[in-house]
């Protein structure tokens, strides 16, 4: 079985990206797998089992089953185990697409301190370069000078391509219209499922030219029990996380899904040999209700501190954030 899936992973369709690089659809996230951050938002038992594995033993089992695509970040503490995962694995370098990301207190320190971690990123992975680099969060303030240094270090060929995570449309707006950026964003990672599904601010990044990687994909395991998805799984004769994951795809959307088991990293894969009806598409699309965009927008707020200046003044703040 993971002979079959390893080929057709690799041969899986991809997204191209503005910046004439092309992305494959799907990926294995690295959050949380061998490592939990000590300010990680949630906590699942899950989560606390998952534990029982390094993140080297986790990513070995991913690159075995087929999975090309790695999508890691400065914050999840794991780079340098899945850097080892890589050389043990005989996978070549050029076969990979390898996306990081930098943290908050990092941007918060300024773009030397970014180049830095980049530096360290490239060390832990075992790399000379990383294919995607994003700003995992708009830092007021900050965030327009840290994309600016990853413009100068895409020149130097330690980036190949620069993108943002968990960008509302008018941080994308004040990154986009700030002087001196001119590479804008391929790509922006937020979390996206049937339960977060940000029609608005979907179609808008869409239309500007920039690919979405979803996180959360599969909602940690949450809805796995929900009717609507209990229904449409059993009828295709799937699993409510291929469902998922198949909407993801279907939607154009990158899927990240992520598991330390062997078994679901190839049960998440194989979402390629079916298709959603449009009946099942629009009914998976109206899940998302109006409580879990005032949800997501108490998240954004806590992460984002949008509602104080750099000099702790309210002058100049932008107050509201588009959330559908």
């Amino acid at each position: 079985m993971s002979s079959s899936l390893s080929s057709s992973l690799i041969n899986a369709p991809t997204i191209p990206l503005r910046n004439g690089m092309v992305h494959p659809t799907i990926g294995f996230g690295t959050y949380k797998v061998g490592f939990i951050p000590a300010s990680a938002s949630t906590v699942t038992e899950s989560d606390k089992a998952g534990m029982e594995r390094t993140a080297s033993e986790c990513i070995k089992d991913a690159l075995d089953c087929g999975y090309r695509f790695l999508e890691c970040a400065q914050f999840y503490g794991n780079e340098h185990e899945v850097g080892a995962a890589i050389a043990a694995s005989g996978v070549s370098r050029e076969d990979l697409f390898i996306c990081s990301k930098v943290w908050t207190t990092t941007i918060e320190e300024g773009p030397d301190a970014v180049e830095k971690q980049l530096e360290k990123t490239l060390s832990d992975l075992g790399t000379d370069y990383i294919d995607l680099y994003l700003i995992h969060w708009p830092v007021p303030g900050k965030h327009v000078e840290a994309y600016k240094r990853l413009q100068e270090l895409k020149i130097a060929g330690k980036i190949k391509g620069i993108g943002v995570s968990n960008y509302a449309w008018e941080d994308y707006l004040e990154l986009k219209e700030a002087d001196g950026v001119t590479d804008f964003p391929v790509v922006n990672q937020i979390e996206i499922n049937p339960f977060l599904y940000r029609k608005n601010t979907i179609q808008k990044f869409t239309d500007e030219g920039v690919v979405l990687q979803s996180y959360r994909s599969l909602r940690d395991g949450k809805a796995f029990n929900d009717p609507t998805l209990i229904k449409i799984a059993s009828a295709k004769g799937k699993t409510v996380a291929q469902i998922l994951g198949r909407w993801c795809h279907q939607s154009g959307f990158v899927y990240i899904p992520k598991s330390v088991k062997k078994e679901r990293m190839i049960e998440n894969a194989q979402i390629f040999d079916f298709e959603l009806s449009e009946d099942d598409m629009n009914e998976l699309n109206g899940l998302t209700t109006p409580e879990a965009l005032e949800t997501f927008k108490d998240l954004y707020r806590k992460c984002v501190n949008r509602d104080t200046s750099k000099d702790g003044t309210m002058e100049g703040v932008k107050m509201d954030i588009t959330i559908d």
